[in-house]
C-alpha cells in the first residue's frame, strides 16, 4: 500500500486518538495538530507525548490562527478531521470551513476526509429538529469542499459501537444491564454497529485508495447490522439470562425529548431516526457511494458479539 504523509486534526479526541493509531500502524507518516491553547489539559498534553514516542509528529496550529493551518496543510497529501460533531462533547463542524480555505490555499492536499463518521448527512434531508443541524452543517461543509474542487472521502461510520452497543440501544447508558433493557419501539428497525478501532483502521485504509476518491465510504459491516432486540438477544445469550423488557413507543420517546436540554435534545433527535426510523439501512449504496468491509476484507472486523463479551 502506498504511504502517505498524513495530518490529523483532533487526534487527541474519542476517535482522532484512533485515527493516530491507525496511521501509525499502517506506516505512513504521521503528523498531529497540536493546538497551543491547550493549557493545562495534562491528560491531552501526555497523549501528544506518546504520540510522539510511537513515531508520530507533533505540528503546531490553531483554528484560531489561519496561517497556522495553511503552514500545517502544506506538509502532507493527506488531512483528516475528527474534531467532534457531538453535542454532549462540543459542536465544532463548522470550524471546518477554515480548514478548508486553508487546504484550497495550500493547493498540495490529494484527499480531504472532513469530520463526518456518523449517519450519512446526505441521506438526511428531511431530520427533525433541533437534531438535523449536525447534518445540515456538514452538508455545509462538504458543498465548500466540492465548490473548491477539494478531493474528498466523506467516511459514513454509522454507529460507534461503545455508545450503541454499551447500552444495549438505550440512550444515556454506555454499560449493558442484566437485568432489564427498554425497547425503542418494537426493537426491529435494523442499524449498524462498529468497533471504534475498526472505523479508525478502514478509514487510513481508504485514504490514498483511488475506489474512494470522491465518494462516501459506508461501514457496513455484514454481522453488525442488526436490531436492537437482535443486540439484546445477543447479550442475553452470553450471559445466559433473559431480561426483563419494556418498551417506550414513538410518542412517548418523542415526548420525553422536551424535558431535555439543547444538547440531549439532539442526540435524541439522533437516536429517533435510527432506532424508530432505521434510517441507517433504509437505501441501497448507490454509485456514488462503496461499502468498507467489502473494499477490504482483509480487515478482520470486531462483531457485535465479540464487542458485547467486553462487559462480561
Amino acid at each position: 500500500m502506498e504511504k502517505s504523509k498524513v495530518l490529523i486534526i483532533g487526534g487527541t479526541g474519542y476517535l482522532g486518538k484512533r485515527l493516530v493509531k491507525a496511521s501509525l500502524a499502517l506506516g505512513h507518516e504521521t503528523y498531529v495538530l497540536h493546538r497551543p491553547e491547550i493549557g493545562v489539559d495534562i491528560e491531552k498534553v501526555q497523549m501528544l507525548l506518546s504520540f510522539k514516542e510511537q513515531g508520530a509528529k507533533l505540528v503546531s496550529g490553531s483554528f484560531n490562527d489561519y496561517q497556522s493551518l495553511v503552514n500545517a496543510v502544506k506538509l502532507v497529501d493527506v488531512v483528516i478531521c475528527a474534531i467532534s460533531g457531538v453535542h454532549i462533547r462540543s459542536h465544532q463542524i463548522l470550524l471546518q470551513l477554515k480548514l478548508v480555505d486553508a487546504i484550497k490555499e495550500a493547493g498540495n492536499v490529494k484527499r480531504f476526509l472532513p469530520s463526518e463518521f456518523g449517519t450519512d448527512p446526505a441521506k438526511m434531508a428531511n431530520a427533525m429538529e433541533p437534531g438535523r443541524v449536525t447534518f445540515d452543517d456538514k452538508m455545509v461543509v462538504r458543498k465548500a469542499i466540492e465548490d473548491a474542487g477539494i478531493p474528498f472521502t466523506y467516511v459514513s461510520a454509522n454507529c460507534f459501537a461503545g455508545y450503541f452497543l454499551g447500552g444495549l440501544c438505550q440512550p444515556g447508558s454506555i454499560l449493558p444491564s442484566k437485568d432489564s433493557v427498554v425497547l425503542l419501539g418494537d426493537g426491529n428497525p435494523k442499524a449498524i454497529y462498529v468497533d471504534e478501532d475498526d472505523i479508525a483502521m478502514y478509514t487510513m485504509k481508504a485514504i490514498n485508495d483511488p475506489r474512494t476518491l470522491n465518494r462516501t465510504m459506508y461501514l457496513r459491516p455484514p454481522k453488525n447490522i442488526l436490531s436492537q432486540r437482535e443486540v439484546v438477544e445477543t447479550w442475553e445469550k452470553l450471559i445466559g439470562k433473559t431480561l426483563q423488557k419494556s418498551s417506550i413507543s414513538k410518542e412517548e420517546f418523542l415526548a420525553s425529548m422536551k424535558e431535555q436540554n439543547y444538547a440531549g435534545q439532539v442526540g435524541l433527535t439522533h437516536y429517533y431516526h435510527v432506532c424508530y426510523e432505521g434510517c441507517l439501512t433504509n437505501f441501497e449504496i448507490g454509485n456514488e457511494g462503496v461499502e468498507a468491509s467489502q473494499l477490504y476484507p482483509e480487515i478482520k472486523y470486531t462483531t457485535v458479539e465479540e464487542y458485547l463479551r467486553r462487559y462480561l
